[in-house]
């Protein structure tokens, strides 16, 4: 019998197990992102080894370096506007951006920089797939089909119609046997 009551307690269980279902996901999600983190602080120490780091650290001066030449010719300007000379305003943001171009390859070009994003990257896909595989999971618990699942009944669904093709072939054989020998 379907009362009032049966229903009410079926929609506490129900949302009593999304709820659990919701916790352990949370849990699980902060879980991997301290571990990403934690990947991602040893990636940074792995990559400084003494040639790596050395190498990192004259692209950071180097860098700093461009970023100094852009300030002084930006100043230079500036200088050269206050003394009356026609100045463009274009030829501040040219300097700029071409520092910043040139700084942002000094910083790139380096093997730390290469080294640490190859890692960071690595971890970041790693991370993405535990987040995957947490979804599938909750979805499974509170009994929604997740893609893999729609996968499956799709590879079963070709594969039974592959078999019904092939019996319906065979059928057709025997059919015509048998007219033949009529």
């Amino acid at each position: 019998m379907n009362t009032p009551m049966a229903g009410a307690e079926q929609w506490n269980e129900f949302m009593q197990s999304m709820n659990d279902q919701f916790a352990r996901s949370l849990e699980q999600n902060v879980e991997a992102q301290a571990s990403f983190v934690e990947s991602w602080v040893e990636a940074v120490e792995e990559t400084t080894d003494p040639e790596q780091f050395e190498e990192g650290a004259e692209g950071y001066a180097n860098a700093y370096a461009t970023w100094m030449d852009a300030s002084q010719r930006a100043y230079e300007r500036s200088m050269d506007l206050v003394s009356g000379e026609e100045v463009a305003t274009e030829e501040f943001r040219d300097i700029w951006l071409n520092a910043a171009n040139e700084a942002f390859k000094d910083v790139t070009d380096t093997t730390a920089f290469a080294a640490a994003t190859g890692q960071t990257v690595e971890e970041a896909l790693d991370y993405r797939q535990e987040i995957d595989e947490m979804a599938d999971e909750t979805l499974h618990n509170l009994g929604f089909a997740t893609k893999s699942d729609v996968q499956e009944v799709g590879e079963r669904l070709i594969e039974l119609e592959r078999r019904q093709h092939a019996v319906e072939n065979k059928l057709d054989t025997v059919i015509e046997h048998l007219e033949d020998e009529e």
